[in-house]
């Protein structure tokens, strides 16, 4: 009997003038059906560094997991901070390590640090590409029709939550694997990371 994963998803990311912005929509499927509404996909892995999860659920949780010990495991023993740049190289590694059973697993990593602002897709075996936006997962073709008409440097965050926003709610009228209850945002700037309230997602979302 073929096993069936939880798959299907839009997330995106996008730099902004002194922000990196990360947004998923909620909706997790077993095949045709929706197991859940409210499925998390933005993952905090540091103070300043998150990640953003699209393929099989089991996979992407592992690998957050795994990235967010190895971080704090280093600045333990380290006594330093953790930069995106390095975030981004470990969890290519781990990727390429298992190529030959490969995670199901399309990642977005976003974050801060004394560099600046970084966003950086990567593939199941670890395949990196740094841009100023990017999406992933089955409504990513939906959500890059409207980052690329919309999207320009140095954005405000204001204007970036809109334009995420409008991304995402994009792939959800579009693809059937992509919808639940909410839209999550996470603005990560030299101070942290927040959510994005509810409430004014879903005012923007309308």
């Amino acid at each position: 009997m073929q096993e069936i994963k939880k798959t299907g998803t839009t997330t995106v990311g996008i730099t902004c003038k002194d922000c990196v912005i990360l947004a998923a929509e909620s909706k997790s499927t077993l095949g045709y059906l929706i197991s859940s509404k409210t499925s998390q996909k933005i993952y905090k892995v540091d103070d300043k560094i998150a990640i953003t999860t699209a393929g099989g659920a089991g996979d992407t949780q592992q690998l957050a997991r795994v990235l967010k010990a190895e971080i704090q495991i280093y600045k333990l023993t380290r006594n330093s901070d953790f930069t995106v740049n390095a975030a981004v190289n470990l969890l290519s590694n781990i990727l390429q390590n298992n190529r030959y059973y490969p995670y199901m697993a399309m990642l977005i990593i976003g974050g801060a640090d004394r560099n600046g602002y970084h966003i950086y897709s990567i593939d199941p075996v670890g395949g990196l590409e740094k841009d100023d936006f990017t999406a992933t997962g089955s409504g990513s073709p939906f959500a890059y029709g409207v980052l690329e008409n919309e999207y320009k440097p140095n954005m405000s965050r204001e204007e970036g939550i809109k334009l995420v926003v409008r991304s995402i709610r994009s792939a959800r009228e579009r693809d059937i694997f992509s919808g639940g209850k909410n839209i999550n945002v996470l603005v990560i700037d030299k101070n942290g990371a927040q959510m994005v309230d509810e409430e004014k997602v879903l005012e923007l979302a309308k």
